[in-house]
């Protein structure tokens, strides 16, 4: 199959989130009526992730969580972000985004761990990022009444651009080292 790699930038291309391995191999696989092994398929996302780092292009193929997706070049974000802040319009609230920073680094996580941290209710915030699809269900808690856990969702990844949760910013990255009390010694 001469233009496998066409077929396989389509796939990525056409997925609104990204695409496993094993996925762009089912869907070859059924197209085309044969088996493709790993090798085959991982040799052509490697040479359409080539073609894409020419400094000609503003895309590139990259690898996110366990699949792959094209995303705007660094250079362009400024621009990208201007876009994305005149087309938003169903922004995340303050109340929103605390208690997903909360789910972010604490999960898994209960309603009233979260509710314990914020010091309000968090009813309308949860539900909220349960629609944006930024949180998910996954689990209960052997806790007292067996309270829903929350996490993270795959979105959440893709939409902050990250791989894992490890890659989240530190608290000591927001720390300012030259703050002080009192007054200083010259």
């Amino acid at each position: 199959m001469n233009n496998m790699e066409q077929y396989i930038e389509a796939l990525i291309f056409a997925s609104e989130q990204a695409i496993r391995l094993e996925e762009i191999m089912y869907c070859l696989q059924a197209a085309f009526e044969r088996d493709f092994t790993n090798e085959e398929v991982t040799d052509g996302i490697n040479r359409i992730h080539e073609k894409y780092q020419h400094h000609s292009l503003a895309i590139e193929l990259v690898k996110i969580g366990n699949g792959y997706q094209f995303l705007t070049k660094k250079e362009y974000h400024t621009v990208i972000n201007l876009l994305q802040l005149q087309r938003s319009k169903k922004k995340l609230s303050q109340a929103a985004l605390e208690t997903l920073a909360i789910i972010a680094y604490k999960q898994p996580v209960t309603k009233p761990d979260i509710e314990q941290i914020r010091g309000v209710n968090c009813d309308y915030s949860i539900q909220k990022l349960l629609e944006k699809e930024l949180i998910a269900i996954v689990g209960k808690s052997e806790g007292l009444g067996k309270p829903i856990l929350y996490g993270t969702s795959n979105l959440f990844m893709d939409y902050f651009g990250i791989n894992s949760i490890e890659e989240l910013p530190q608290l000591k990255d927001f720390t300012n080292t030259t703050a002080t009390i009192g007054e200083q010694s010259e």
